[in-house]
């Protein structure tokens, strides 16, 4: 495929019609002479469904550490050796400053994370009591990330205001069990399972350059739309020192670019957000990713640092884009 044939696959998607395996497995075979045609065609896909808004989220680290998962791409698993910083779920007042700060920030959504295999009881009325205040007082949609959720926990958060939940399904299912050992692939469908029935907005994405090939990326793009997750991060795995991956090549920025056309096509209505690992794996070529993307995290990530919010605010600009505004 090529030329033509990446407007018929835009055409495809803006109509919602599904794009094939086969078609899939195109996209990442392009030649790399082919991206700016296969972005062109992405863009009018993002364009129908979003224009050239672009929606900012910002993350803060609400509980670093002190996790007994042994997933191999995180600094702050129990097989890690990374320097992290370690502590407990942070006070009420630090999260409401993190609110502040996310919205001098210009983010429309905040993003509450925390490590751990799932939150405790307590910690879950720390961030409902948390989450109640910022609603009540700011503009701005909450997000929050703190592991396998049962149903009840779930039903806490959304009654609170938690509008979105994020769990990534992180790889391809056959993968899983080389990147984690002690939790599983459907432990984590079961938690976004939990959050469609409390009525949050599910959030799941992916972390690419863990060993996967391209039909399994295709696959998991298969898997995403059929979970229906309404926003889907796409982390590039930066390998951090100390943790079981460390050393794994970074993702070729033009490799990186067609990955994300792929799932524009793939998800035409979804929020695709550039995530961790941009910097390091897009590097010079990060404006690009906006033609396929719609979203990305301002500022620092749990553990890495992010692009300074300056850049990412002229970036935008230089693009001809906006940032979307925050509409409770």
């Amino acid at each position: 495929m090529r030329g033509n044939d990446w407007g018929k696959l835009a055409e495809k998607a803006i109509r919602q019609e599904e794009i094939s395996i086969g078609e899939g497995l195109a996209v990442l075979a392009a030649a790399d002479s082919e991206v700016l045609p296969l972005l062109h065609a992405a863009f009018a896909v993002r364009q129908t469904f979003f224009g050239k808004k672009v929606k900012l989220n910002m993350i803060i680290n609400a509980k670093s550490g002190l996790c007994p998962e042994d997933c191999g791409y995180c600094a702050q698993s129990i097989v890690s050796n990374a320097p992290v910083e370690k502590y407990t779920l942070l006070e009420k007042e630090t999260l409401l400053a993190g609110a502040r700060e996310a919205l001098k920030r210009k983010a429309g959504t905040y993003c509450i994370v925390a490590s751990g295999r799932g939150p405790t009881d307590h910690e879950v009325e720390q961030v409902v009591d948390a989450v109640a205040e910022i609603r009540a007082t700011m503009p701005l949609k909450i997000c929050a990330c703190l592991g396998a959720l049962s149903a009840e926990k779930a039903a806490k958060l959304k009654e609170a205001g938690v509008e979105r939940y994020n769990h990534n399904i992180n790889t391809h299912e056959e993968l899983h069990p080389a990147i984690t050992t002690t939790h599983t692939y459907q432990n984590r469908i079961e938690t976004l399972q939990h959050v469609k029935q409390s009525g949050m907005s599910p959030c799941s994405g992916v972390i690419i350059g863990m060993g996967e090939s391209d039909q399994q990326i295709v696959e998991m793009a298969w898997a995403l739309k059929e979970l229906d997750a309404d926003s889907v991060p796409v982390n590039f795995l930066h390998a951090i020192a100390g943790t079981p991956l460390e050393g794994r090549p970074a993702t070729k920025p033009l490799r990186a670019l067609k990955i994300l056309a792929l799932l524009r096509f793939i998800l035409p209505t979804k929020e695709i957000r550039v995530s961790g690992g941009r910097e390091v794996n897009l590097r010079t070529l990060q404006p690009l990713a906006l033609y396929a993307a719609n979203s990305i995290f301002v500022g620092d990530y749990l553990t890495t640092p992010g692009q300074q919010m300056e850049l990412d605010y002229q970036m935008i600009e230089d693009l001809g884009f906006e940032i979307e505004e925050c509409a409770l």
